[in-house]
Order: C-alpha cells, then sequence, then structure tokens
C-alpha cells in the first residue's frame, strides 16, 4: 500500500497484486489469494477443521434431533453406524458416525473372491517368501501407466512395508496407476486407514459422506471400513499417486510442543465432504472390500452413495500440502525433520510413531554460520521419498517425480552432489528460498520395510540399488592431506602419554600412606 498527500488530507491508494493461479508455482497458498479454502477449480464445498465430530445432510431436518437412533427416521431412512474405535475408548480416542441411508449396507448378495491386475501384498513378516529386504539405498524412475483400461481397485499396487493387518499391527506403501474410473464399482478398505497423495491427474473422489476433489499437491484419508469411489474428471487421461496404509493406527496431527498453538498443518485447512446422494440409487454395483490384503467383492441392486445425512468424526477428508506452515531455525543449524510432519500415526510405544507423513516444500532458509543443505546421517526411520513435482529431493539425475527412493534404518546416506560441495565454498549467512515450485513428500517409519516382487522387479524401475563409488570422489579425505597433520597427531599421542605419566603419580599405591 502507498500514499500520497494533499495539503490538508491523506489519500491512500491500493496497489493491486496479481495473484497466482498455478500452484505448482507458488510458494505458498496465499499466494493465489483465494478468499475460499479451496483451488479455483475444485467443484465442491466442503466442512472445516481437523477432528471435528462433524454433521452433514442433504435435506436439511433429516438428522435426528436429540438422539441417534430414533424408532422411526424421517422420510423412511435407516440408521447406520460406523465405530471406528472400542466402544469405551477414551473420548479424544472415540471415533463413530451415524448414517441416514436409503438402504443399509447389509442387503447385499454376500461375498466372492474377485480376479484383479493390482498387487497386491500385505503379510511383511520374514517367513513370506514373496518379499524380502533392499538392504542398500534404492531408487525408482517414475511408475509407468498402465497400458490397459484400469481403475483404482486394479490400478493398486504394494511397493512394501511391516507388519500384517491380521495383527492389527504395521504400515504398507502403494503407488496407484489408473486411466480409468470406478464405474459401478466401490472400493472399502477393511484392513486399515489410507493416506493418499496424488501426484499427477486430478481425481473426483466419491464417497459415502460426499465427494472431495484432488489434485496433485494434495491428500486424501480415508478410514477403515468407509466405501469410496475414485474417477477421473474430464479431461483427465491418467492418474498416479501413492497411497500409505496404517493397521491399528489412525491418522492424527502431531503436537506442537514449544511451536505453541499454530503452525505446521493447522486444524481449520482440513476439508471434510458434505452430504451427497447418487441420482439414481437403483443400479447395480459391485463393492470390493479389501481384508487381510485379499479382495473379496459384494454385489447388489442399489448405490452404497445412498446417505440423506450423516454426524460424526469418522469421515474421509483432504489437506493442500501448499497450506502447510513450515517452521525453521532462525539462528543456526537445522532443525530435526520431524518439523515437517504434516500427520503422524502413533504406534504401541508413546515415543515412536508408527509412521510419519512428511513435507518437503518451498520456503526460507536463514540459518547463520551453518551448512545448510542435509548432513550425513544414519537416522532409526525407514524413509521413503518421493517427488510430486519439480526437481524433487533426490539423491540422483534419475530422480524424477512419479519414482522413488528408499534408505531403510541407520543405513548411511546423504548428498554427494556438486551443489553439496559448492555448498561447502560458500560462505554466506544471507536468507533465501529453497525448493521454489517443486514439492517432495516423505513416508518415515520405525519399521524395518520388507519390498514385494513387484517393487522389486515387477514395475521395471528399480533404477539402482547402491551409490556409484565414484560419487564420493567428490568429497575425498581432506583431513589426511591437511598439512603437517602427521605431526600433529603424533603431538596429540606424545601430550596423552605425558598425561597419563603424570596423573599415575597420584593413583601409586605408596603415595599418601604413612610409614610404621
Amino acid at each position: 500500500m502507498s500514499s500520497t498527500s494533499t495539503s490538508s488530507t491523506s489519500e491512500y491508494v491500493l496497489i493491486p497484486r496479481e495473484p497466482k493461479t498455478d500452484p505448482q508455482k507458488v510458494f505458498h497458498y496465499t499466494d493465489l489469494q483465494r478468499s475460499k479454502p479451496t483451488r479455483v477449480n475444485d467443484p465442491y464445498e466442503y466442512l472445516q477443521g481437523f477432528g471435528n465430530r462433524h454433521q452433514s445432510e442433504v435435506i436439511p431436518g433429516t438428522l435426528p434431533a436429540g438422539q441417534n437412533n430414533p424408532q422411526e427416521n424421517r422420510y423412511g431412512l435407516y440408521t447406520e453406524g460406523i465405530t471406528y474405535s472400542a466402544f469405551a475408548a477414551p473420548r479424544h480416542q472415540n471415533m463413530s458416525t451415524y448414517m441416514y441411508r436409503c438402504r443399509p449396507a447389509a442387503a447385499h448378495n454376500g461375498y466372492k473372491e474377485v480376479p484383479t491386475t493390482a498387487n497386491i501384498e500385505n503379510c511383511f513378516l520374514s517367513l513370506n517368501p514373496k518379499v524380502a529386504l533392499l538392504p542398500e539405498q534404492a531408487e525408482w524412475t517414475p511408475f509407468p501407466f498402465p497400458s490397459q483400461p484400469t481403475d483404482f481397485i486394479d490400478g493398486l499396487h504394494t511397493l512394501g512395508g511391516s507388519g500384517d493387518p491380521n495383527l492389527r499391527e504395521g504400515v504398507a506403501l502403494y503407488v496407484y496407476l489408473i486411466n480409468k474410473s470406478m464405474t459401478a464399482r466401490s472400493f472399502c478398505n477393511s484392513d486399515g486407514d489410507f493416506l493418499l497423495c496424488a501426484q499427477h491427474g486430478n481425481l473426483d473422489i466419491q464417497t459415502e459422506f460426499g465427494r472431495l476433489f484432488l489434485q496433485p499437491g494434495e491428500i486424501f484419508v480415508v478410514q477403515r471400513g468407509v466405501r469410496f469411489s475414485i474417477n477421473l474428471p474430464e479431461g483427465v487421461s491418467e492418474a498416479r499417486g501413492y497411497v500409505t496404509e496404517v493397521w491399528g493406527s489412525t491418522w492424527e496431527l502431531p503436537d506442537l510442543g514449544p511451536i505453541g498453538g499454530h503452525g505446521l498443518a493447522n486444524p481449520r485447512d482440513f476439508l471434510y465432504p458434505i452430504a451427497a446422494i447418487d441420482e439414481d440409487l437403483h443400479v447395480d454395483f459391485e463393492v470390493v472390500n479389501k481384508m487381510n490384503g485379499k479382495y473379496f467383492a459384494i454385489t447388489q441392486d442399489h448405490s452404497p452413495y445412498d446417505l440423506v445425512a450423516w454426524h460424526g468424526n469418522v469421515v474421509p477428508y483432504k489437506y493442500d500440502l501448499t497450506k502447510f506452515s513450515s517452521q525453521n531455525s532462525t539462528s543456526i543449524d537445522h532443525t530435526d525433520p520431524s518439523i515437517n510432519t504434516v500427520l503422524t500415526a502413533p504406534s504401541s510405544n508413546p515415543a515412536v510413531p508408527l509412521a510419519d507423513f512428511l513435507w518437503f516444500g518451498p520456503r526460507w532458509d536463514v540459518a547463520s554460520n551453518t551448512f545448510r543443505l542435509p548432513y550425513f546421517h544414519r537416522n532409526s526411520a525407514s524413509e521413503f521419498l518421493a517427488s510430486l513435482y519439480g526437481n524433487g529431493l533426490g539423491r540422483s539425475d534419475d530422480f524424477k517425480p512419479g519414482g522413488g527412493s528408499f534408505e531403510g534404518g541407520h543405513t548411511p546416506h546423504g548428498g554427494c552432489s556438486d551443489g553439496y560441495v559448492d555448498e561447502m565454498r560458500t560462505q554466506t549467512n544471507l536468507p533465501r528460498r529453497i525448493l521454489e515450485e517443486q514439492m517432495t513428500i516423505m513416508v518415515e517409519s520405525s519399521r524395518t520395510f520388507l519390498w514385494t516382487e513387484y517393487a522389486r522387479t515387477g514395475c521395471g524401475c528399480l533404477s539402482q540399488q547402491s551409490t556409484d563409488p565414484k560419487v564420493w570422489d567428490k568429497l575425498p579425505d581432506k583431513f589426511s592431506a591437511y598439512p603437517g597433520i602427521k605431526d600433529l597427531l603424533q603431538r596429540v599421542k606424545d601430550d596423552k602419554a605425558e598425561e597419563k605419566r603424570r596423573t599415575e603419580f597420584y593413583h601409586d599405591a605408596s603415595v599418601g600412606r604413612l610409614s610404621s
């Protein structure tokens, strides 16, 4: 804002700022200058607020007042509940939703196993011969799209994981590769919660509770037991993205500690659907359930998307990663990467998460007297990294959007690029903007990952499993070549020997004793 003045008054003239239009080119969502919480091409309205007990209805007055299960619902609807947690779980962990629908979900024709082109593996125990370790660093070029018409159910491929859904303990990683909508088909994951991250292509997602629109750089979370369909909107011919599934846990916001009440992913930025039903409810439908890592289908003569009203907190939601309010050091050194956690899934050990979903996007880097790139490290966690768009944060030129990389727990890794060498030579304390026009995600877990045959060989895009030793020629042992270093080390050795000789005097048994 600028001002001009006259003899007795001041006139303030607002200088308009040109809003950005491409979400992949913004530094933050606010650059779009939107007054709505959604991007311009999102066709839907949403409810806001993470963890709330929301409510929505297609026809006003449908939700029963003062009770959950009246003797007779309005419009002849049936009451159906989803109890996600144990009945007597503490209030802050108690999760359930009441639905008021045209037909109960129990009205179907029975279960049957279905054939699929998906590569689903959920048993990540060492005794399973279908999964194996990748002990070294691994990297995948972009996962290829299918050549035949493939929807989400058939285009879901397990990469790796740990644990087993039958034990209600563990985590799995997937990639979805689709070029077809789920026509008259619905998916229900009875094993765990899905966190889906779009990388290429928009998705029109229909759930029992309403519709959501997902774009690259946004995530979608759907709880176990909730039915949904993933469709390609007009103008989109194919889509690719990543899915993280947790068993025996649920995604929640990390505690902020000394950050305070705001920062990272703010609760108000999570969006929930409003109630919507299919226009034609009397159509044949197939509902495919994933149960203990296997597909079973039920057929029925009516749409599963027939909720007229609902209320509760077991409701799918989405979040735009460009809204992430990043935190960092403003003095020296790095803060830990946990400062970039969007959502976390706790484990049975309160000090160790089962899985964290992390964001690495545009932000300011302002640390003084500090090497600002990630230092070499051997973290206890397993790390799967994926670039959504832009240059990404991979460790080689093969790391492209749509691929991925992995380092297991305590696997040594760090930068070995020309940029790493240049950073050591750069003497600057100036603030700078980093990771502009790019976004990378990371799934971090305390578990040891085993990998499927699809990830190791089937996708044909595992490009390398070890770093070419020649890259370390850029980082020679400069210490050994330092002028006079051998003389200095010998002096240190001599000084320690002299110090030991001097201090041994005080431990001589003959010193400090009275003679008889």
